[in-house]
């Protein structure tokens, strides 16, 4: 683990690879960045140098969140599933600080968090067979045509973090943009080592019930939104 000297700059390999995210950071808090200085050393990962394996007892089940934003659902899971160990990536200093005032808030000591890109963390830190499910939520749907190689649920991605699952381990997606949910059925469905565990063979005939319903979520459905969760079983 290393320590959080601010600001941090956010390492990429190549800057000249496409990405799903852009790098603007916004202002912290001042109980972001406290949150920062204070449980940076004992939260936080380095995807360079830390596996995720050696964190925890070998016999507790692993979940990597890719993108937690503000860590609102992430840090609740945390809190609901004690014995579980979530591993959150995020790419933003006040999501990140953000959550860290959640798991000093609430007491929480199974959450461990990767500032970096995913593709870094997932090539470097997570060895293959050690996942019992992936998930991401919400990710940003580049709703332009010409944005749509911007999306993170892309095959590539996928088949990347394929081998980190275990077998029977679970990829979750959720999307409140019925196009990208669209296309993420599509993606999803044209990968043959994943199977798609709702009856229907569309998306979940419900939530899940271990993700937590968000505040934006439920403003989007009073709203008359849809939210779209797909569930894919490894092979």
């Amino acid at each position: 683990m290393t320590e959080w000297n601010l600001p941090l700059k956010l390492e990429l390999k190549d800057p000249r690879q496409v990405r799903s995210f852009v790098t603007r950071q916004g202002r912290l808090t001042k109980g972001q960045r406290a949150a920062l200085e204070a449980l940076w050393p004992r939260f936080g990962l380095d995807a360079a140098k830390d596996d995720i394996t050696k964190v925890g007892q070998p016999e507790q089940p692993r979940v990597l969140e890719i993108g937690f934003g503000n860590g609102d659902s992430l840090a609740q899971m945390g809190e609901n599933y004690p014995d579980t160990l979530f591993f959150g990536v995020e790419v933003h200093q006040p999501g990140v600080g953000a959550i860290l005032q959640s798991i000093e808030e609430k007491g929480i000591e199974n959450i461990h968090l990767f500032y970096a890109d995913a593709r870094d963390v997932l090539a470097q830190a997570i060895p293959d067979g050690s996942l019992d499910r992936v998930q991401v939520y919400f990710p940003d749907p580049w709703p332009k045509k010409r944005h749509h190689k911007r999306r993170i649920i892309q095959t590539a991605f996928v088949e990347n973090i394929l081998p980190k699952l275990k077998q029977g381990g679970l990829f979750h997606c959720a999307t409140d943009w019925e196009p990208y949910a669209e296309h993420m059925l599509e993606v999803l469905s044209g990968i043959d080592a994943l199977e798609n565990t709702s009856t229907t063979g569309g998306a979940m005939e419900a939530r899940p019930e271990f993700r937590p319903e968000t505040k934006f979520e439920r403003r989007g459905q009073n709203l008359g939104h849809g939210v779209w969760d797909f569930v894919f079983r490894k092979k």
